[in-house]
């Protein structure tokens, strides 16, 4: 058993729907261990300007059905060098806080493992990210959430492509990962998805709508991961338009995808990985990480999520391509 009393909790990087039902379960499942539970409040950021607040049972009250982060959360350049992080765990340690709980992405578990490693903070990483690219876990929260906004904005965009026999670049959201668009693809009978680090192939874009054309379809709807170039679902319209003379319609759902209730899975397995860091502090398992693999929500080594995961089931591939002729 550790000697850790008193922990803090953050969010950092981007927010993901299932942020507030994981603080809520640290909360409430380190109360019941005995521990003070604090919260700081805007991330790395906010630990740096000492903006933490001691949070009780009622302090999560009627949070698990909000998206966002009741925390706030932030960027922060200033915790990326030794300077910074030499601070961050002096003021840490000059608030008598003995662990604590990063929930983000994989910016923010290193700036955690670094922390670790350079000032011996016990800490223990959520994964909160909505393009659910963390090496190391199946699942990161908001994942489902995300989809589930894009997969309504899609149905929605659908019936107004039908009405007017139009063809749709919706554009979700992923620079590197295509997790999102390969689902949503699937979900919403995509005619084509564009991966983020794919190759473009207009030619078979446009015979596959045609194709469609043929047998009577009214409507094309092409699912675009966002990528690391802002506009892709415009580049892709003019080349279609330019090209082959297609007329397309882009719409760019953008951070709607990040907001909303959060859907009964993120709900659940945010509350398990928040359970879980808790009982890997008191059990004395530092620089540890909740991930999600085989079904189940288990304590991994932090240095084993440290990188972005940006592979995908090639299954899913055939999938929506064998789905959408």
């Amino acid at each position: 058993m550790s000697e850790v009393k008193r922990i803090a909790v953050l969010c950092s990087g981007g927010d993901s729907p299932g942020m507030n039902c994981a603080i809520r379960a640290v909360v409430r499942t380190g109360i019941g261990a005995g521990l003070e539970v604090f919260g700081i409040q805007k991330g790395y950021a906010g630990l740096l300007e000492g903006n933490i607040r001691a949070l009780d049972v009622s302090s999560v009250g009627n949070i698990l059905q909000h998206g966002g982060t009741i925390l706030q959360t932030s960027r922060c350049p200033e915790f990326m060098t030794a300077e910074g992080r030499k601070e961050a765990a002096n003021l840490l340690k000059r608030k008598k806080i003995d662990a604590l709980i990063v929930i983000g992405g994989d910016g923010s578990f290193n700036g955690a493992m670094a922390l670790y490693n350079e000032h011996q903070i016990p800490v223990v990483g959520i994964p909160g990210t909505i393009d659910n690219d963390i090496d190391g876990t199946d699942y990161t929260i908001g994942f489902d959430t995300a989809v589930q906004n894009a997969v309504e904005a899609v149905d929605k965009i659908r019936d107004t492509a039908n009405s007017h026999a139009r063809t749709f670049i919706v554009e979700v959201m992923g620079r590197k990962s295509p997790a999102i668009a390969l689902k949503v693809g699937i979900c919403t009978g995509a005619e084509n998805v564009i991966l983020p680090t794919a190759t473009i192939d207009y030619g078979k874009i446009v015979g596959d709508i045609d194709r469609g054309i043929k047998r009577g379809k009214t409507s094309s709807i092409l699912i675009a991961a966002e990528g690391e170039v802002e506009g892709v679902g415009h580049t892709i319209q003019k080349e279609l338009k330019e090209k082959f003379n297609l007329q397309a319609h882009v719409c760019i759902l953008g951070h709607i995808q990040r907001g909303g209730n959060p859907t009964p899975t993120d709900r659940l397995i945010a509350s398990q990985m928040g359970h879980q860091a808790v009982k890997a502090l008191v059990s004395g398992e530092f620089a540890s990480a909740t991930v999600f693999r085989n079904g189940k929500v288990v304590i991994a080594n932090l240095k084993d999520c440290l990188r972005k995961k940006n592979e995908f089931d090639v299954s899913d591939v055939e999938l929506l391509t064998l789905l959408s002729i």
